[in-house]
């Protein structure tokens, strides 16, 4: 990327989790970075974070080089008119989870289209607000981009350019494309993440007791903001809508075969666990690719301050990597459990420097 496709000066709309962490990290980059937000307690803490400087009201300047607008789906099209309309930029980008229904809502407003690049890091945590933004949300993440025929090349261009300033991966795609694709592996998980998690609203106190890692992993998503989301699922209803009917269908089916309780049901019921397995390890690995196989180190970790920056440090010292690390705590125990991925051949070097420098490694 050349350096002269970097925005230099961006106005961001909207001081959210996004809009936030886009400003904070164009801001490592020596970008000057003007905020607003209809929100004036959002907008003081992301000033507060050093996000940018707050947009004055009514002052006359020269165009930025961008603006992001980081505002729901439903508010693009005519956040997008009245930022054009008072001259914001000479380039738009948005950052919504849903490409289609904006477009098409910009172009019936009467929109510049040529100025416009709808765009989408798919990135993000499920908190929300100017507090859980950090500057480095974006690296190594996809970044789609889906500009219209009407878009210009330089539009294009310092889109892209943002993208990769905050170091994501842009990724061009057609909107309706893009649209399918996050209901399969955002939209829609979303919804049955908080089915799940909606079912222990009733649970007794002895299931809650038992619950473990799994049900974590399964609705962590659930705690999102219900009011961002349901603007995200109206907006993209129908590829979700798509992605549901056919999750439920198995879900049905497998239910029915369960009650059966034959044998040759429970070989049905096996073949969705399959499928399940085949289409997990389908998912690139985090150096995009098939998903390597890993070694799991696990080791009984007090909690204590420092546990485990120790824990690490003693990987290095043994010269070994760790790619990815979870912990499962022990309800009413001050010590938990901790994961660490490796690759196979580094395994049972860092078990023999843990075990060495005292910690209990099963195994």
């Amino acid at each position: 990327m050349s350096e002269d496709v970097v925005a230099r000066r961006i106005v961001v709309v909207g001081t959210g989790l996004i809009g936030t962490s886009i400003a904070l990290a164009m801001r490592e980059r020596g970008a000057e970075v003007l905020l607003t937000d209809r929100d004036p307690a959002a907008l003081a803490l992301a000033v507060e974070l050093g996000a940018g400087e707050a947009l004055p009201d009514g002052a006359r300047r020269e165009p930025a080089d961008l603006a992001v607008l980081a505002v729901p789906p439903a508010a693009v099209a005519v956040t997008l008119l009245d930022a054009q309309k008072r001259g914001l930029a000479t380039a738009y980008t948005d950052v919504a989870s849903v490409k289609a229904l904006p477009l098409a809502q910009a172009a019936e407003l009467g929109c510049d289209l040529t100025t416009f690049v709808a765009g989408h890091p798919l990135a993000g945590s499920e908190r929300s607000g100017p507090s859980a933004a950090r500057p480095d949300l974006f690296l190594g993440r996809p970044w789609a981009l889906c500009a219209t025929p009407e878009a210009t090349p330089e539009t294009v261009e310092v889109v892209t350019g943002l993208a990769q300033a905050c170091g994501a991966m842009p990724v061009q795609v057609d909107a309706a494309e893009h649209d399918r694709a996050v209901a399969l592996v955002s939209h829609a998980p979303h919804v049955v993440s908080a089915a799940v998690a909606a079912r222990l609203t009733g649970a007794d106190d002895v299931a809650l007791g038992l619950s473990g890692q799994g049900v974590r992993d399964v609705t962590r998503i659930a705690a999102s903001d219900p009011r961002l989301w349901i603007g995200i699922l109206s907006a993209n209803s129908a590829p979700v809508a798509d992605v549901l009917e056919a999750v439920a269908t198995d879900l049905a089916v497998a239910a029915s075969l369960l009650r059966d309780g034959s044998e040759e049901a429970a070989t049905h019921v096996a073949d969705l666990l399959l499928r399940g397995n085949a289409g997990r390890s389908r998912i690139p690995g985090k150096h995009g690719g098939d998903q390597p196989a890993y070694a799991t180190v696990q080791v009984v970790i007090p909690d204590r301050p420092g546990e485990l920056a120790m824990i690490f440090q003693a990987a290095g010292i043994a010269g070994v990597n760790i790619e990815d690390v979870t912990i499962e705590h022990s309800p009413g125990r001050p010590l938990g459990v901790l994961e660490l991925s490796v690759v196979p051949e580094a395994a049972e070097r860092l078990a023999e420097e843990l075990r060495a420098r005292g910690w209990s490694v099963p195994g």
